[in-house]
C-alpha cells in the first residue's frame, strides 16, 4: 500500500481508533473511570487530537514539533491540574497500543512511524507539564515572598489564611520565625529537604542579605501521633548550616501562623542588636537578647522584661525584689548581700532560689543577671512614671 492509500485508510478508521481507545481507557485505567464526565470527555478529545495529529504528521513529518505540542495546548487548563504526567503517559501508551493493533500487517514503515511519533508526543507532554510546573513555581515563589513580607511587617489581612493555604502549608500548632544572613550560594531546595526531614513546614523569604524562615511543625503521613516533636531551638540548630556567617536569631513560639508577626518582630529586633552580645550562641533566642533590645529602644522587649520578671516578683514578695536588687548591686556576693539586709547568707540563697522558681531566670549566672537587672531598672522606671501620673495636681499657693 502506497503512502496516499495509507493516509486515506488512516483517515477512514480514525473515528474507530478513538472509540476503541476510549473503551480501552475505561477497561484498563481506574483513574479514568473515576473521573467526572466532563474530564473524561476532555481526555477523549486529547486522544482524538493525538490520532488526528499522527495522521497529519504522517502526511508531513516536518510538522512534528508543532502538531505534537498542539495536542496538549488544546486541552482545558484544569485538565493539567487534574491529570498527572504519569497518567498522561499512560494515555499515550494506550492510544499507541490501539493504533499498533489496528495497523498490524500494514507495513513495517507505518509501525516505525507510530513509534517515532509516540516518542515525540511523550516528550511534548513532558514539556507541557514542565512549563506548567515552572509557571506554578514562579507563582508560588511570588506568593511565598508576599506572605513572608506580610508576616514581617505585621500587615496581615483576611486574605492571609487563603494565601497560606494556597502554598500548601501543613503546619499545625506553634510557629516561630528564624532570622539570619543569606549565604553566598543559597540552596532553597536544600532548606526545604532539611525541613521535611525534621517534620517541619517552612516559608522562605530572602531579603537581600537577610534570610527569614517561618517554621511550623508539620505532621507527615505515617508519623506516630505520640512521637515527640523537636523544639524550635533544636530545629533552628539543625537548619543553622543553611545560613550565611553571622548571627541567627529565633523568635518566640506563637500559637499559629497568622500570629507569626509577633515572633518575627522579636526575631528582627534581636537580629539588629545580636552583635552587642560578644559571646552570643548561634542560633540565639530573641528573648535571650532582651537587655540589648531594650537598650536599643524595642518596646516589645521592655514590656516583656517588665511583665515576665518585675511584675511577677513584685506580686509574689517585695522581699524577693529587695534581695535581688541588693544581690546584683553587690556584684552577686552572698556575704555582702546578707550584711546589707541583716540576714544569714542561707536566707539570701533561699530567696534567690525562689526568684528562679517564680520567673525562671537564675540570678547567679552573669548573663541572666544582666537580664534581671535590666528588668528591675525598667520596672522601677515604669513604676515611677505610673506614680507621677496618678499624683493629683496641686494648685500653687496664692
Amino acid at each position: 500500500m502506497d503512502k496516499a492509500a495509507t493516509l486515506t485508510w488512516l483517515r477512514r478508521i480514525s473515528g474507530d481508533l478513538a472509540t476503541a481507545t476510549i473503551k480501552r481507557l475505561e477497561d484498563t485505567l481506574p483513574w479514568y473511570a473515576d473521573m467526572p464526565p466532563a474530564r473524561r470527555s476532555a481526555v477523549g478529545l486529547v486522544a482524538q487530537a493525538g490520532i488526528t495529529s499522527f495522521i497529519q504528521w504522517y502526511d508531513d513529518p516536518t510538522s512534528t514539533p508543532w502538531i505534537a505540542a498542539d495536542i496538549f495546548a488544546a486541552a482545558p487548563r484544569e485538565l493539567l491540574r487534574s491529570v498527572s504526567l504519569q497518567q498522561t503517559l499512560q494515555l499515550i501508551r494506550v492510544t499507541v497500543e490501539i493504533t499498533e493493533e489496528r495497523v498490524a500487517g500494514k507495513g513495517e514503515y507505518l509501525r516505525e512511524a507510530i513509534l517515532l511519533y509516540s516518542r515525540d508526543v511523550a516528550f511534548a507532554a513532558a514539556d507541557v507539564y514542565a512549563r506548567a510546573a515552572e509557571a506554578r513555581g514562579l507563582w508560588d515563589a511570588r506568593l511565598e515572598a508576599l506572605v513572608v513580607d506580610s508576616i514581617l511587617t505585621g500587615e496581615a489581612d483576611e486574605e492571609l489564611p487563603s494565601r497560606i493555604a494556597a502554598l500548601g502549608w501543613h503546619g499545625h500548632g506553634e510557629v516561630a520565625v528564624l532570622v539570619g544572613t543569606t549565604p553566598p550560594q543559597f540552596d532553597v531546595d536544600l532548606v526545604r529537604r532539611s525541613a521535611r526531614k525534621l517534620s517541619v513546614d517552612v516559608l522562605i523569604g530572602v531579603q537581600g542579605s537577610r534570610l527569614v524562615l517561618v517554621l511550623g511543625r508539620a505532621r507527615v503521613p505515617g508519623q506516630d501521633a505520640e512521637e515527640e516533636e523537636l523544639g524550635f531551638q533544636e530545629i533552628a540548630s539543625r537548619l543553622e548550616p543553611s545560613f550565611g556567617p553571622g548571627h541567627i536569631v529565633l523568635g518566640p513560639a506563637v500559637a499559629a501562623l497568622v500570629d507569626a508577626s509577633q515572633s518575627a518582630r522579636a526575631a528582627l529586633a534581636g537580629f539588629a542588636v545580636a552583635r552587642a552580645w560578644r559571646n552570643a550562641p548561634r542560633p540565639v533566642e530573641a528573648d535571650d537578647l532582651l537587655p540589648e533590645r531594650a537598650l536599643a529602644g524595642d518596646p516589645l522587649a521592655k514590656q516583656t522584661l517588665i511583665e515576665r520578671i518585675h511584675r511577677p516578683l513584685q506580686a509574689h514578695s517585695t522581699d524577693l525584689v529587695t534581695t535581688l536588687w541588693s544581690y546584683l548591686d553587690n556584684g552577686r556576693s552572698l556575704e555582702a548581700t546578707a550584711r546589707e539586709l541583716f540576714v544569714h547568707p542561707n536566707t539570701v540563697r533561699y530567696r534567690l532560689k525562689r526568684v528562679s522558681e517564680v520567673i525562671g531566670w537564675d540570678a547567679t549566672g552573669p548573663r541572666e543577671a544582666l537580664i534581671l537587672q535590666t528588668a528591675l531598672i525598667l520596672g522601677s522606671i515604669g513604676a515611677g512614671d505610673q506614680m507621677r501620673r496618678r499624683a493629683p495636681l496641686r494648685r500653687p499657693p496664692r
